[in-house]
């Protein structure tokens, strides 16, 4: 069973400069709410209440303002500062110390995922007990993507970066459930041409050990990267037209916290104060009244 999370939520966010040149991707809004929400709220949803995100030397303070200690949401966030960007499986180095003896999830900071039955995958996905787990979906232009080729059994046969050519559509998300040999299979990888650790090579090291197992969004979910301006802007209309025609809000920690019985009522009101007069305080008065 996993019960830590980790959020990458480094990196120099090159493809959305100058905005990123103050402020990190992260702390930007999709729609009302900040970037960091949209992962936090898949480890949530997941079960996950320990959680680690690595930040950019010098942006700790950001991020502590908006997500403190995590006690606001019934639950406990830590941070660590990356000097540079080394790449995804420096996350399992870097946070050796939190991850212990246990086995850890990972997702992105920047990856947003939407699907019907996402918080029912999301249980099944944590009770990994050995191996690793990674989340596929289907995209139009494999070449931008990790991309994996799977058998008629809907096993891993190969994984490709950036292929140009692919039979296969199927890209790698940046969402990982891993056992706790992560830390020393990440410690074993030698930096690649862009002298960073990849993560194609950590998950080709399950593979080769027949560990690695698929698990898929499925038909109607949506999983997006927000690492372009045209991608975070598509992502941000695609929350606002959801949230507008639903009445529902996607990533609203304290109503996953609320359903979890992680927090009371009393938590959602000192929510309230926090935030101050906005749609997502009005929101979170509607939880109050029902």
């Amino acid at each position: 069973m996993i019960k830590k999370g980790l959020i990458l939520a480094g990196g120099l966010g090159t493809r959305m400069s100058p905005l990123t040149k103050a402020v990190n991707k992260q702390l930007l809004p999709i729609y009302d709410k900040p970037l960091i929400y949209y992962p936090l709220s898949v480890l949530m949803l997941a079960g996950i209440k320990d959680v680690l995100i690595i930040v950019n030397k010098g942006q700790l303070s950001q991020f502590r303002k908006i997500l403190s200690n995590g006690e606001r949401f019934g639950i406990k966030i830590k941070f660590i500062e990356q000097n540079s960007p080394r790449g995804l499986p420096d996350a399992f180095i870097l946070g050796e110390k939190f991850i212990g003896k246990d086995n850890i999830a990972l997702i992105l900071g920047d990856n947003f995922f939407y699907a019907q039955s996402l918080t029912k995958k999301l249980k099944e996905c944590i009770k990994l007990s050995n191996g690793c787990k990674v989340l596929l979906h289907p995209v139009n232009f494999p070449e931008l993507y990790g991309v994996a080729t799977l058998n008629k059994n809907k096993k891993v046969i190969s994984l490709k970066e950036k292929p140009k050519k692919s039979k296969s559509n199927l890209a790698v998300t940046g969402l990982y459930f891993f056992d706790n040999k992560v830390i020393n299979y990440s410690k074993s990888l030698k930096p690649s041409k862009r002298k960073e650790l990849e993560i194609i090579d950590l998950l080709n090291k399950y593979k080769k050990n027949n560990k690695l197992k698929a698990e898929f969004l499925g038909r109607g979910g949506a999983w997006l990267d927000t690492g372009s301006i045209d991608d975070f802007y598509n992502t941000s209309a695609f929350v606002s037209a959801l949230e507008n025609r639903q009445g529902l809000k996607i990533a609203c920690l304290e109503e996953i916290a609320f359903n979890n019985k992680w927090i009371d009522k009393k938590k959602i009101s000192e929510s309230i104060n926090f935030y101050g007069n906005c749609l997502y305080s009005k929101y979170l008065k509607k939880i109050l009244n029902k």
